[in-house]
């Protein structure tokens, strides 16, 4: 379903990268630590990274490097490791210009009800990766999904990523997994966002880094495809979501528990 997926069907996929482009050394560096763990572990590997991040608390926060620089990086990325690459789009008009540069488009998940958003993003032909709203049950995603399928697109992944619990916080409720299963389409676990603590009264989200490992296991304990996993090398002076980051010298360990922990359950 995805283009130039390595491994594919070996073991989860995989969907990880830094929250924003921030420069071509950066996505480079991370991409090249990220493939190499992948292949030693033949895990299935996609690069992500969004090219804009539109949803931001402040005015004042870090957007992007521009649009078409940071979807050349994307692409040269996915070239020179020969490695699919995934970015989030946020208007109709977006999913055409993002979809000559990557192999997967992303629908953020407070936008996962934009019908012609949806729609735009499915007439691209690339795979569809929708998030789950925050705000919205597992059961609901149905309606995303069908809305990419009317439109002729059968490549359709969903995402969880955690439900609104109070004003600050996340929680993730795993029964949501197999029910999103059911619509006949891969569900990913979105480990980092899923412990995001939105809405700080200082502008800037926090998070609960030191859980990824917990959230992750249950993961892949209750049958996730995948899992989605921002990371960084210094994750305390990244532009973009730095406080529920994975550090990058941090991957491969987990990595590894997950491919063992993947074995058993498929045993079960």
């Amino acid at each position: 379903m995805i283009p130039k997926l390595k491994h594919a069907g070996k073991n989860f996929l995989l969907l990880a990268g830094p929250c924003v482009i921030e420069g071509e050394s950066m996505a480079f560096d991370i991409a090249e630590k990220i493939a190499t763990i992948c292949d030693r572990l033949e895990i299935p590997f996609v690069f992500k990274g969004s090219y804009r991040k539109a949803n931001r608390s402040r005015i004042d926060s870090f957007t992007g490097i521009g649009d078409e620089k940071a979807l050349s990086i994307l692409k040269a990325v996915g070239e020179k490791f020969n490695i699919p690459t995934v970015t989030d789009i946020h208007s109709a008009s977006e999913a055409a210009l993002a979809a000559k540069y990557v192999d997967v488009l992303q629908i953020p998940a407070f936008l996962c009800r934009q019908t012609d958003l949806l729609v735009a993003a499915a007439e691209t032909g690339k795979v569809v990766n929708i998030k789950k709203g925050q705000f919205l049950s597992a059961e609901s995603m149905q309606f995303a999904v069908g809305k990419v399928r009317d439109a002729g697109n059968d490549h359709v992944m969903l995402t969880e990523r955690g439900t609104t619990f109070g004003y600050q916080d996340l929680v993730v409720d795993y029964r949501g997994i197999p029910v999103m299963k059911a619509n006949n389409c891969p569900v990913i676990m979105d480990i980092t966002h899923s412990l995001q603590q939105p809405n700080q009264t200082s502008g800037v989200t926090g998070g609960k880094p030191e859980l990824i490992e917990t959230i992750a296991k249950a993961a892949m304990a209750v049958g996730a495809d995948g899992i989605f996993i921002e990371t960084h090398p210094n994750p305390a002076v990244a532009k973009s979501d730095g406080a529920n980051m994975l550090k990058l010298d941090l991957l491969e360990d987990l990595l590894t528990k997950l491919v063992k922990l993947k074995q058993v359950v498929d045993q079960l």
